[in-house]
């Protein structure tokens, strides 16, 4: 007898943990959120479902991820992207966790106080970065010793050399002493950031901006809602291009998409095309900058032919348009700069 009540409550245990589960990580899970927060008018922590089927493999960053304030005047090189990446991913750290970069600064005799401001900030992390590149020549291994600090930086750096592994991130983090597993977080949100600054545009540079990120009155429901990406107005079989180098997570079609994409570019960083008319490539496939992924159109839940462009940081959106030069966002919205 008691095996068998044993048993059964073990069952009810499963199947309460798997109701769990299903509630917080499944798309399913995530219209069931967001139905109960808007009948009871509070706000819903639910991902975007196009977040479930992007297929990242990146590290999930805890921390709040932070955009420029406005599109940048000019394009970056890499080191400039990466310093603004690593500027960025500092302001939007707590107080504790910002406490190792900025003894670092002051011990390599870059102003702490420059790292966090709007104007300086870029610069003093380019050159904290310029004062580490001879002992971490890796942006990964600088960015953790950034973090985390040089000497737990070395330790793992030692330790994924002596293994044979090249030294990513993910690597780095996993060889940290006990103590620096979180330092990582940072660095990998420098990273994304910096990922994002390259990316290119997926179509012509003269698409109108019909609808911005944020929020607005949906236009089929009536209801204000998130609206998670940019919606570029182009005539339906428009040319549609990957921003970057990466490998297609989702390549299907459903009711409010339409056809859809994903793009996963490493580091955190993904990239969605929807309604589309048509998709070129396929789930699993490796793409290149520029190649054709798609042509746009008016599938799924749309009120005319367009291309809904969307930017993930870590499954987190982000507007695309902050990380663009300010004369071609002008351009692209049809403005005068």
């Amino acid at each position: 007898m008691f095996p068998s009540r044993a048993k059964g409550l073990l069952d009810f245990c499963m199947a309460v943990l798997c109701l769990w589960a299903a509630y917080h990580h499944t798309p399913a899970g995530a219209l069931v959120r967001r139905g109960a927060a808007w009948a009871t008018g509070t706000r819903s922590t639910a991902r975007p479902l196009l977040a479930y089927y992007d297929g990242m493999t990146g590290t999930s960053l805890s921390e709040p991820l932070v955009a420029p304030e406005a599109p940048l005047a000019r394009p970056l090189t890499d080191a400039e992207a990466l310093a603004w990446g690593t500027h960025l991913a500092l302001k939007g750290l707590d107080v504790r966790a910002r406490q190792p970069v900025l003894a670092l600064a002051t011990e390599l005799g870059v102003s702490s106080t420059a790292l966090l401001d709007a104007g300086e900030g870029p610069d003093a992390a380019k050159k904290l970065h310029a004062a580490l590149e001879a002992d971490f020549p890796g942006d990964e291994a600088r960015l953790t010793a950034l973090f985390a600090g040089r000497v737990p930086a070395r330790y793992a750096l030692e330790r994924v050399t002596a293994e044979g592994g090249v030294p990513t991130l993910e690597r780095l983090a996993g060889q940290l002493p006990p103590g620096f597993e979180g330092a990582s977080v940072g660095a990998a949100q420098a990273l994304a950031l910096a990922t994002a600054f390259g990316l290119a545009w997926p179509v012509h540079e003269g698409a109108r901006v019909s609808s911005p990120f944020g929020e607005r009155l949906h236009p089929v429901l009536g209801t204000r809602k998130m609206h998670t990406g940019v919606d570029l107005s182009v005539p339906t079989g428009t040319s549609v291009v990957a921003v970057s180098a990466g490998v297609v997570r989702r390549a299907s079609e459903d009711a409010v998409n339409g056809r859809v994409l994903v793009l996963d570019h490493g580091r955190g960083v993904t990239t969605a095309y929807c309604h589309n008319s048509e998709l070129v490539v396929t789930v699993g496939q490796r793409v290149e900058r520029g190649q054709l992924i798609a042509r746009s159109g008016n599938t799924g839940r749309s009120t005319g032919p367009h291309l809904h462009y969307q930017l993930e940081l870590a499954s987190r959106p982000m507007d695309p348009l902050k990380f663009r030069t300010a004369l071609r966002t002008a351009a692209a919205q049809g403005l005068t700069p």
